[in-house]
């Protein structure tokens, strides 16, 4: 045992350190080609699924790099989209929403539903939600819970169909797996498509919705190249460069 004061020197070759790799990581390298590939989306499924597990089901996601100018307010991209095979988890969501509205938003579903009750719940530290919805008339009341929201990406929007008058409808698609896309600002879009564990077809039909919805969202004042390039990875494994040619319609 080494005690306080005592001067312990170990002679390290950090270059050799910093170059040695898991067994896991070294098997990856090992399963891919050595030059960047560009990947048909149901190969690049493929080869996700071989690639060596961990202990936890991973999600898989696309990266999107768009050629868009994140300054640009006319030119930025946010959207949602339903995926056909869901998100391969539980979403939890809150309604804020009076009368009816709250009768609807039970019956489809929601886990949290309140009007000034959950504002002053939220406030006070409640987040336990992944997708917050509201009503028209809830967005006066809900102007506070901007700080709070708005930085986890939860604060309800017009724009993205989570301020609405059909909470019902809202609710079961979030249930259902309906995700939200937004362009970050080095002007990327991460979007989840769903679990590891899902059959190849089932990732690349959501990844392919995904896609397609991305590229309708193309803004009308850009002009030029819109997409320069898409990624698909799992939570611990490569990025693998698809083939944009094979997306556009």
């Amino acid at each position: 045992m080494w005690h306080f004061g005592e001067r312990l020197t170990v002679n390290v070759n950090i270059k050799t350190v910093m170059k040695k790799h898991s067994k896991r990581y070294e098997k990856i390298l090992s399963q891919l080609p050595k030059e960047e590939k560009i990947w048909k989306i149901a190969d690049a499924v493929k080869v996700l699924k071989e690639l060596p597990p961990v202990k936890f089901n991973e999600t898989v996601a696309l990266s999107f790099k768009t050629d868009i100018n994140p300054k640009q307010s006319d030119q930025n991209i946010r959207g949602t989209v339903v995926l056909p095979n869901g998100l391969g988890r539980k979403v939890r969501v809150a309604v804020f929403c009076k009368g009816e509205h709250e009768k609807a938003a039970k019956d489809a579903g929601a886990d949290v539903v309140g009007a000034t009750d959950l504002v002053e719940k939220v406030a006070g530290g409640f987040l336990d939600f992944d997708v917050a919805i509201a009503t028209p008339e809830m967005m006066r009341e809900m102007g506070r819970l901007g700080k709070v929201l708005g930085p986890k990406g939860l604060m309800p929007n017009p724009k993205v169909g989570t301020v609405t008058t059909d909470v019902g409808k809202v609710v079961k698609e979030a249930k259902a797996g309906r995700v939200e896309y937004r362009m970050d600002k080095q002007g990327n879009i991460h979007v989840a498509v769903g679990k590891i564990s899902f059959e190849p077809s089932a990732i690349v039909e959501n990844a392919s919705t995904v896609i397609e919805s991305v590229f309708k969202a193309r803004p009308a004042a850009l002009k030029g190249q819109y997409i320069k390039s898409i990624h698909i990875a799992k939570t611990m494994g490569p990025g693998l460069r698809l083939d944009i040619s094979q997306f556009k319609l």
